[in-house]
């Protein structure tokens, strides 16, 4: 089974991931450090040298390539990659599909804890524009995190919760 985590950055995708594939005995794949160790960039080198869009294909090849290449992973996908191609259907149709709703406020008490120039969409932003940027974000991609299997509060869920629900029929 591919259980594929949805959020925002710093919803708790790779953190919960690491903890819900090591409990159920599965491979944990990091979908942006996927596309790192591909490309042997950074995603914020990809973004500066390349652009967005290029990022956006080459994540779109990495989650084919993780579908194809792995029968029970958990993975962390990159907050934007439910938004683009039809990477949501996608993964609706390869696995299930756990949105962690995440308040932005939550969010950007992570974040701020974080090194924001490895987060090219974040590098040079104070707390209020981090705030404002994920508020604005999320009003727009919530039209594909909403396409879930499951809608889960980010902030307070456990990976043994997680393995829970998934266990049920």
């Amino acid at each position: 089974m591919l259980i594929f985590l949805l959020g925002m950055m710093g919803s708790g995708k790779s953190t919960l991931g690491r903890q819900l594939a090591q409990r159920l005995g599965y491979t944990f794949v990091d979908l942006d450090a996927w596309v790192e160790q591909q490309e042997r960039k950074s995603i914020a080198a990809i973004f500066e040298e390349q652009g967005e869009e290029a990022f956006r294909r080459q994540e779109r090849a990495a989650l084919e390539a993780v579908v194809h290449q792995h029968n029970n992973a958990v993975v962390a996908t990159g907050g934007g990659t439910p938004c683009f191609f039809d990477n949501i259907n996608h993964m609706n149709s390869h696995g299930i599909t756990v949105f962690l709703d995440t308040p932005p406020e939550s969010i950007t008490k992570r974040l701020m804890a974080t090194n924001l120039e490895l987060r090219p969409l974040l590098a040079g932003k104070n707390e209020g524009e981090i705030n404002s940027y994920l508020r604005k974000t999320l009003a727009h991609r919530n039209q594909f995190y909403e396409q879930a299997k499951y809608k889960l509060k980010g902030d307070t869920i456990t990976a043994s919760q997680v393995a829970l629900l998934l266990a049920k029929p």
